[in-house]
């Protein structure tokens, strides 16, 4: 059987090609959409377009862990966030360091945009990453390049004893030159599109794969970074993890396939650009759901609301998962199932929350928006 000749063994590694002239409309449309997405986000002031970066990056986080398995609990990952940028959101949880480290590095990366990526700050967001210095149930090499006493580094996927090799990484040997080169070439000035050089720092750095685990979740937040440059803003209003995400399968397939193929790398971009495009158009319903809660808040200022009541309400203007139930509200603010109910019943009777048909234990509400 013939054996697979990687990218990274390609005679002229790392020059990537690829087509201009094909992706140039792609490239015109993803532009247009950014640029209209940040004039519209400019227009709201800085409360809302803090209140809008705050969703952006608590989804962010979220799925680009999701990416690689691992769940992390949007409210938690909310709280550091808005911590961090100094955002009142009620009462904060208490600290989880799985979800402190990811916040770090999204934060790092899309608010210190301008400052030079170097080896040690790589090592300091793969330490963030594996605060235990394990992933899982395995001990890795944390803050450091991976080493070479695990074999060769392949990512695989099917069943144990099945395995598929998906794609196998540059020999260890190799890692310090490769890295090198790739910081050099990211921290130095280019004639490129910033949206190309985004999606040519992904493929770029998860190819030569140069941690034990984390490379993905590296990868995009360098991606994130070059799209925070071009656009000189530390706030973000969308999210290229929740798309990538969502198009998660197509990711894998693209990757796989330019992995294993030339040096022409033009469909890769073609995705990365798509997937750009499709992350500014959904873009626009976060905004619409930022609006709706502003429009909600200024009609009931006026109100007197406690703290459950005002942190319930905010989680479900923010469009969380399933129906809002009394047993709901005690979970999330930590209450008996009677203060609960006495809660929902305050707000019934003002107006402020409406009750569904479904009786008896299946009782829903729903926030009842200003007309």
């Amino acid at each position: 059987m013939r054996r697979i000749i990687y990218i990274h063994e390609q005679k002229d590694w790392p020059e990537f090609r690829w087509d201009q002239a094909r992706l140039a409309p792609l490239l015109a449309e993803a532009r247009y959409l950014q640029g209209r997405l940040l004039g519209r986000m400019e227009a709201l002031g800085f409360r809302l377009r803090e209140e809008a970066t705050l969703d952006t990056l608590t989804e962010d986080v979220v799925k680009t862990s999701k990416i690689e398995g691992e769940r992390l609990d949007a409210g938690l990952v909310r709280s550091s966030i808005a911590r961090r940028m100094g955002v009142d959101v009620g009462a904060l949880p208490p600290v989880d360091r799985n979800v402190e480290g990811i916040v770090e590095i999204v934060l790092d990366a899309t608010r210190n945009f301008d400052a030079p990526l170097t080896q040690e700050r790589l090592f300091g967001w793969h330490a963030a990453l594996f605060p235990a210095g394990r992933s899982g149930m395995h001990r890795i090499t944390v803050g450091s390049w991976r080493t070479g006493e695990r074999g060769p580094m392949q990512v695989v996927s099917g069943p144990i004893r099945r395995e598929k090799v998906n794609y196998e990484a540059p020999a260890h040997s190799r890692l310090r030159r490769e890295m090198a080169r790739f910081l050099e070439w990211f921290n130095a000035s280019q004639r490129m599109d910033p949206a190309i050089k985004s999606a040519l720092a992904h493929f770029w750095f998860v190819t030569v794969h140069p941690f034990e685990d984390g490379n993905g979740r590296i990868a995009r937040a360098i991606a994130d970074m070059v799209l925070a440059r071009s656009e000189n803003s530390r706030q973000r209003f969308y999210g290229m993890s929740s798309q990538i995400e969502r198009e998660r399968k197509g990711y894998y397939a693209v990757l796989e396939s330019c992995q294993k193929g030339t040096l022409d790398i033009t469909q890769w971009i073609e995705w990365f650009l798509t997937c750009l495009k499709h992350a500014l158009d959904a873009s626009e319903e976060l905004l619409e759901l930022v609006l709706a809660k502003a429009r909600f808040w200024k009609a009931r200022a006026g109100e007197s609301l406690n703290e459950r009541q005002r942190k319930v309400i905010n989680r479900a203007l923010d469009g969380f998962e399933g129906k809002l139930t009394s047993s709901k509200w005690a979970k999330l603010t930590k209450c008996s199932q009677d203060t609960a109910l006495r809660d929902i019943a305050d707000l019934v009777g003002r107006g402020i929350l409406k009750r569904n048909e479904a009786g008896g234990r299946s009782t829903s509400y729903d926030v009842v928006m200003p007309g």
